[in-house]
């Protein structure tokens, strides 16, 4: 966490945190604290999440959420809390070659912030498609197909713990988790599923 002058964190920034703290997370996505950055806004926080489930792809996405608090405002926020996200997945071939990929991963963030009830305004971002291939002796499989999404939106009340569960359920979406209970045909399933 990021502190200004003083070493009291505003009310509403501490607020938001508390709800960052209550989010019931999926057990197949692992959050950690990161060192948050300090040029962005007088406070700040920042949490790393991964979605571990096991078999031959243990990591199959990954992200950062930071939360930016500026107790006076910014105008291109249009508020006083920006929630920024990265996510990046490993996608099939298949999936990578989609022209429309880059529309329907923007829509699984805008779905999951309407579905999670998350109160926001000004968002933005990029969504991009990108494949890689190995050749001589570098190790790993010899094509990977990634997808990242880079995003960012005010928080129009504190209540960010909707906002975080959006990024987590975006997080199963683009890590092709099923939904939680349910197994799914043809890939291992997540540890806590039996």
């Amino acid at each position: 966490m990021t502190t200004s002058a003083d070493s009291i964190a505003p009310a509403a920034f501490q607020a938001a945190l508390d709800e960052l703290a209550r989010v019931r997370i999926r057990p197949e996505i692992e959050l950690g604290e990161l060192p948050a950055p300090t040029r962005l806004a007088p406070w700040s926080h920042a949490l790393s999440a991964e979605v571990m489930w096991g078999g031959d792809r243990p990591e199959s996405a990954s992200g950062r959420l930071i939360l930016l608090h500026n107790p006076d405002g910014v105008d291109a926020w249009d508020g006083t809390l920006r929630i920024v996200i990265f996510l990046t997945a490993e996608v099939d071939d298949e999936i990578a070659r989609d022209p429309l990929l880059p529309d329907v991963a923007w829509s699984w963030l805008t779905d999951c912030l309407e579905l999670s009830g998350a109160s926001f305004t000004a968002l933005g971002g990029t969504v991009t498609s990108t494949s890689s291939t190995r050749f001589g002796d570098i190790a790993g499989p010899g094509r990977t197909d990634d997808l990242e999404l880079r995003a960012s939106w005010t928080a129009t009340d504190d209540r960010t713990g909707l906002h975080l569960a959006a990024f987590t359920e975006l997080l199963a979406i683009a890590a092709g988790l099923p939904p939680e209970g349910v197994v799914s045909i043809g890939r291992p399933a997540p540890p806590n599923v039996r």
